[in-house]
């Protein structure tokens, strides 16, 4: 995996557009606003939401990912060398998450996606 990897899977999501909010090289990609995924200019890997606290821990307790740095213990940071099919699935959940707090009104607004 790689930014590269990580900004083409990303840029298939309907509607998610890419910032450097806080400049010097950050790729934060968002849905509606909302951060679904960013990835740092110097730690490797992409941080991503899931659904809770307990859920991240228990990733992290299975090696999946990393505490993210800098992000509410909701969010992991995915490594560099995660598996590309497992790597999109996480992306993916994390974009759906996000999208799904959005108001009813902004989500009628966004091109369709299919439910999982």
């Amino acid at each position: 995996m790689s930014r590269e990897t990580v900004n083409a899977i990303c840029a298939t999501l309907p509607g998610a557009e890419v910032s450097d909010p806080w400049g010097g090289g950050h790729d934060a990609w968002k849905i509606g606003g909302k951060m679904f995924a960013s990835m740092g200019s110097v730690i490797s890997g992409v941080s991503i939401k899931t659904d809770s606290i307990e859920t991240a821990t228990m990733l992290i307790e299975m090696g999946v990912g990393s505490k993210a740095p800098y992000f509410h213990r909701s969010w992991i940071l995915l490594p560099w060398d995660m598996d590309q099919t497992e790597l999109k699935e996480r992306i993916t959940q994390s974009y759906r998450l996000v999208r799904s707090t959005l108001t009813k009104k902004l989500r009628a607004e966004l091109p369709d996606f299919p439910e999982a």
